[in-house]
Parts: structure tokens; sequence; C-alpha cells
């Protein structure tokens, strides 16, 4: 289920804050009936009309991208930088992330246009994994991941617990290779937590998110899912994941 004014949004017709007025002045119906409420919450299966004109429902559409360093998590930019959609002009669909990598940070990230799909992924209770690889500075010791592991303090609160895996280090430039596994996503948080125990990330990449990979692909390049892919993402975001 999603917000009414978030699909009318997503439909084109107009912005997220118009799509609120419109649904304020009376001029929507969902299955007939007038909806003035902004916290509505529609599913596929509802008829949306705006202005007595039914919305166009997309086909569904799910993809994975290799996002590039330097690019923004986003659909579109104000300062003009690329964003991820830049990487699918092919595809007429109103596609946008699952959730967000940041500008900084290369890796795996999913797009769509299935909001229900999306909303399910990126909440925190279903706890799907998410595998990082970070280049830091300085070599932790044993007791600093270990933090990570229990869960460390932030400015908005305690992680939840990671694992973590030194993958490799370099004592001559002292620096380390440290992977590290999180369901979470707060902002910019794998780099938080690093320079929480005074380690802070060079460079960052996600490497796996669930079950999905990069194999295959380079940076810039994507990928359309599988419907068993998109069927197993489904049923990890309804049941959880063990950890």
């Amino acid at each position: 289920m999603e917000r009414l004014q978030k699909v009318i949004a997503h439909s084109g017709i107009a912005s997220r804050r118009k799509a609120e007025e419109l649904i304020a002045e009376g001029k929507v119906k969902v299955n007939g009936k007038v909806v003035k409420e902004l916290g509505t919450k529609v599913g596929p299966s509802d008829k949306v009309e705006v202005n007595e004109i039914p919305l166009d429902k997309e086909i569904p559409v799910y993809f994975l991208l290799y996002k590039p360093r330097g690019v923004i998590s986003a659909v579109s930019d104000d300062k003009n930088r690329k964003v991820v959609t830049d990487f699918f002009p092919e595809v007429k669909e109103r596609i946008y992330p699952v959730g967000r990598l940041d500008y900084d940070t290369s890796g795996l990230l999913i797009l769509t246009n299935d909001g229900e799909f999306a909303n399910s992924l990126m909440h925190p209770k279903h706890e799907v994994d998410k595998v990082y690889v970070a280049k830091v500075k300085g070599i932790p010791m044993r007791e600093g991941l270990r933090k990570l592991e229990k869960g460390i303090m932030l400015e908005d609160g305690k992680t939840a617990p990671a694992r973590t895996k030194l993958l490799s280090v370099d004592k001559s430039k002292q620096t380390a290779i440290v992977e590290i596994t999180i369901h979470e996503g707060r902002n910019r948080q794998v780099r938080r937590m690093f320079e929480a125990i005074g380690h802070p990330v060079i460079k960052l990449k996600r490497e796996r998110y669930g079950f999905l990979n990069l194999h295959g692909l380079s940076a810039g390049e994507a990928r359309e899912l599988t419907p068993h892919e998109v069927k197993m993402l489904r049923a990890l975001a309804n049941t959880g994941q063990k950890r």
C-alpha cells in the first residue's frame, strides 16, 4: 500500500505537493469516491481518478544497477549532477531507487516503479542484509571491530549488531579492507560507524543486497531482475532474513 499523493506523483500527473492540493480540493477519487484524507493509502487493485481521469498504471519493472561513485541516488538533482536514472535512457517507466547509496559510494542498487515492493524492502524490521567492502584509514584492531558487531552509539542512536571481516591490511600505507554486513539504512551509516572507531572510510562499495550480487556487471551497467529474483526478494521482505 502507498500514500495516495505518492501514487499520483509517480504517475507523472503532478508533483507530490500539487497532488496533496488536488486531494484537499476534492479532485481525487478512489474507487469512485472522493477522498480528501492525505494519509489515505491505496493498493494496486484500487482505481484512482484525478479530475475524473483514471491514472494509467505502469507495468512493474525491476532493475539492478552497479552504481558508480559520483552519482546521486535520485531521479533528479537541482545541481545537475548525474543521477541513477540517467543509466536507463531506454526505460519508459518512472523508476526510482530502493533506498540510496551515498554520492561517493559505489555498488548494488535496486530500482523499480513498484512502490509496495520498494517499501517492503526498505522497512527496517525485515532485516535484509547489505554487505559492504570498505577501505579504511589505519588498521582496525579486533576490539574496534567487536564494537561494530555489538552495535555502536551514533548521534541518531545505537546501531544494530553488524558482522565484520578483516579482509586485508597494508602496513606500509596504514590502510585496511574490511567487509561489514548491516541491515539498517541510516544516512551514511557505514561511514559513520567506522569514524566512530577511529578509522575513516577512504572508499566504500556495496557488494551484496540480500542474495543479489554484482557478478558480471561493471560500474554503470545494469540488468533487469528475473521474475524468480523478484519473487525471492518479496519473500525475503515478507519473512525477514535469518542472521
